[in-house]
C-alpha cells in the first residue's frame, strides 16, 4: 500500500438513521453519534481509524440535518476533513459518487477507502493488513470489498459468496439478508462471508462502473457536484440534480453487476452493531452473560443487556432481554426480536410521534436545549450555549420568553437594547420582540427558559440573521 499512500482518500458514509437502535438512536441524533463501544462516538472511532489509511484527510458524507453534529464531533477529537452534505438520503451509490468526484478534483489517481460511520472494528492491526490487500486490488482497477467470516447464522446481514474462500478472491455472487435456515446453510458451507459494506476502489474506476451499470446515478451525481458551493465548512451539492439520482446502494448499482468485484477476508472483530443484541455482544459481560451501561441492578438475570441513561433501572429474573432507558422512552425487547425495533420507529412515525425523531435534549450548532416540562400554554427548557456561540437574531409570533441565567454570562439583544446578565439574573422577551442570545465568555452559558403562549412549536421562528446559515427553523 505504501506506493499508493499519497493517493488514498478515506471516505466516511454518515447518512444512516440507525432506527434499529431506538430509543437511543433517533433520526435527528442517529447511532453514529452515540458512545456505545468506548468513550468516543462511533463516528469519532471511525475517523480515528482513518489514520491507518494514510493519505488524505477524512472525507465525511452526511445528511444536511446532521452537519453541525458531524462538525462538532470532528472538532472534539481535533480532526480536520471535508464534509459533503447530502440534500436528501439517496443511499450509498450517490454518496460514493459525490466523494469520488471530490477526490478526483484533488488527485487524478485517487483511491477511495469507503467506511461506514457506525461500525465497530475490534482489531485495527488486522484491519490494516486487510486494507493493504484491498488497496492493491484497487490500484489494479479492481473493486474490493471486505467480507467478514461469519461466527453464527445472522439474518440481519447480507452475504457474499467467494469463488475461492479464505483468500482474496473474485466474488461469485451477493445474497440479500436471508431467513434463519438459509443463513445457517451459508455458515455451514464455509463459502460465504458477511457483507461488511466497506469498499476500496479507484475514484475513476467506480465512476466508470457507475456510468456503465447505473447511469442515472453517475450523470445526476456529476451534475450535482459540478454545481456545488462552499457554505461555512461544508460542501453543498445542487439539490435538484441530486434528487434525480436513483435511491440505490453501491451493491445493487455496481458490485452485483460488475466483473471487477473482489472480496478481501476481514477477521478483525467487525460489527455493524445494528441492533441491541449486537451491542450486547460487543459489551463486557459478567459470568451470567449480562452487560449493562449506566445505573443498573440485575438480579438473577441471564444473557441480558441494560442501558440506563437517566435513572436507576432494576431487573429481576429475565433471560435474553434488552432494556434501554432514556429520559422519555423505555424499550423492553426479547433479543430474538432485536431486528423488530425498526418497525417500532415506523409505527411512531405513522402516528406522528416525535419520539421517533428527537430526544428531549436537542443539539444545535450553538449548543443544546432540553425540555424540562411541557404544558398546554407553557414550556420550560434548559439551554446551553457554547463559548463564543450565539443564537440567531429572531422573533416569535405566538410566545413570550423569560430567561434566567444559572451559570456563565449572557449577552441579550432585545429590540434596540443590549444587556449583560450574570448568574441569578433574568430578563423578559415580549411576544414579537426581535432578540438574540450570545455567550461571549470562556465557559458554557447555562440558563432556564420559560416560554408562554398559544403555540410553542420550534417552527415559530422568524430569523433575521444567523451565523450558521440556517433557514426559518432548526
Amino acid at each position: 500500500m505504501g506506493e499508493h499512500l499519497d493517493s488514498v482518500f478515506p471516505v466516511i458514509l454518515a447518512g444512516g438513521s440507525g432506527s434499529r437502535l431506538w430509543p437511543m438512536s433517533r433520526s435527528l441524533y442517529p447511532k453514529q453519534f452515540l458512545r456505545l463501544a468506548t468513550d468516543k462516538s462511533l463516528i469519532q472511532e471511525t475517523i480515528e481509524r482513518t489514520k491507518i489509511c494514510g493519505g488524505g484527510k477524512p472525507m465525511v458524507v452526511c445528511n444536511e440535518n446532521h452537519r453541525f453534529l458531524t462538525a462538532e464531533q470532528m472538532r472534539e477529537i481535533g480532526s480536520e476533513g471535508t464534509i459533503i452534505l447530502e440534500p436528501e438520503a439517496r443511499n450509498t451509490a450517490p454518496a460514493i459518487a459525490l466523494a469520488a468526484h471530490h477526490a478526483l478534483s484533488i488527485d487524478s489517481n485517487a483511491i477511495l477507502v469507503i467506511l461506514a460511520a457506525d461500525h465497530v472494528i475490534g482489531d485495527n492491526d488486522v484491519f490494516a493488513t486487510a486494507l493493504k490487500h484491498a488497496v492493491d486490488v484497487a490500484a489494479d482497477k479492481g473493486l474490493a470489498t471486505f467480507g467478514v467470516p461469519p461466527t453464527h447464522p445472522e439474518t440481519g446481514y447480507g452475504y457474499i459468496k467467494a469463488q475461492s474462500p479464505n483468500t482474496v478472491s473474485p466474488i461469485a455472487r451477493f445474497e440479500e439478508k436471508p431467513d434463519a435456515e438459509t443463513a445457517k446453510a451459508y455458515v455451514e458451507s464455509g463459502d460465504y462471508y458477511w457483507n461488511s459494506g466497506m469498499f476500496v476502489f479507484r475514484a475513476d474506476t467506480i465512476l466508470s462502473e457507475l456510468k456503465a451499470h447505473a447511469p442515472q446515478v453517475a450523470d445526476h451525481a456529476a451534475a450535482a457536484y459540478a454545481k456545488s458551493t462552499i457554505d461555512l465548512d461544508f460542501i453543498r451539492v445542487d439539490p435538484a440534480a441530486f434528487a434525480e439520482c436513483a435511491n440505490i446502494s453501491i451493491d445493487n448499482a455496481v458490485m452485483e453487476k460488475t466483473d471487477k468485484a473482489t472480496v478481501v477476508p476481514l477477521s478483525a472483530g467487525w460489527s455493524d452493531i445494528g441492533s441491541w443484541d449486537a451491542v450486547h455482544a460487543i459489551s463486557q459481560q459478567d459470568e451470567n452473560g449480562n452487560a449493562s451501561a449506566g445505573d443498573a441492578i440485575m438480579l438473577d438475570c441471564v444473557d441480558c443487556y441494560v442501558n440506563a441513561e437517566s435513572r436507576l433501572v432494576a431487573t429481576a429474573g429475565l433471560k435474553n432481554i434488552s432494556v434501554i432507558e432514556t429520559p422519555d422512552c423505555v424499550l423492553v425487547a426479547d433479543n430474538d426480536h432485536a431486528q423488530s425495533t425498526k418497525m417500532i420507529t415506523n409505527m411512531l412515525k405513522s402516528a406522528g410521534r416525535t419520539e421517533a425523531d428527537a430526544h428531549l435534549k436537542v443539539f444545535r450548532p450553538w449548543g443544546s436545549y432540553s425540555t424540562l416540562n411541557l404544558g398546554k400554554r407553557f414550556q420550560v427548557k434548559r439551554i446551553t450555549v457554547l463559548p463564543g456561540a450565539k443564537l440567531s437574531l429572531q422573533k416569535h409570533h405566538h410566545r413570550a420568553e423569560h430567561w434566567i441565567v444559572v451559570e456563565g454570562t449572557a449577552v441579550v439583544t432585545c429590540d434596540d437594547s443590549e444587556v449583560m446578565l450574570t448568574e441569578n439574573q433574568s430578563t423578559y422577551i415580549p411576544l414579537g420582540a426581535t432578540h438574540r442570545l450570545e455567550n461571549r465568555g470562556k465557559i458554557p452559558l447555562e440558563l432556564i427558559e420559560v416560554q408562554s403562549g398559544s403555540y410553542l412549536g420550534e417552527d415559530d421562528i422568524v430569523r433575521m440573521d444567523d451565523v450558521y446559515g440556517r433557514g426559518e427553523t432548526y
